[in-house]
């Protein structure tokens, strides 16, 4: 029971900590977890938005590179992390 007495101080600041972490930590991690496994199963094909912005479909995919053509005979190369996300063909249609 006296060594609950010395953690009476620290109990506010243990349970700030708990909140920013179900808060804030988590779903971060979830949301990484979740790119990280949308850019590992980019396929050949997929049409795609980079960060820039710049609407592609994927042409060729190597490692860590990846050529997207974005218009008749232009093609451009891209980081797979530069990669924003897969444009589903129901988002195309709207």
């Amino acid at each position: 029971m006296e060594n609950l007495g010395a953690l009476g101080p620290f109990i506010p600041i243990i349970l700030l900590f708990v909140i920013f972490y179900f808060l804030l930590i988590r779903p971060q991690q979830k949301q990484q977890k979740k790119r990280q496994e949308m850019l590992s199963n980019l396929k050949k094909g997929d049409r795609v938005i980079t960060i820039g912005g710049i609407h592609g479909v994927i042409k060729e995919l190597h490692e860590d590179v990846l050529t997207l053509r974005i218009a008749d005979n232009v093609n451009i190369k891209f980081a797979r992390g530069g990669i924003d996300r897969v444009i589903e063909e129901e988002e195309e249609k709207e």
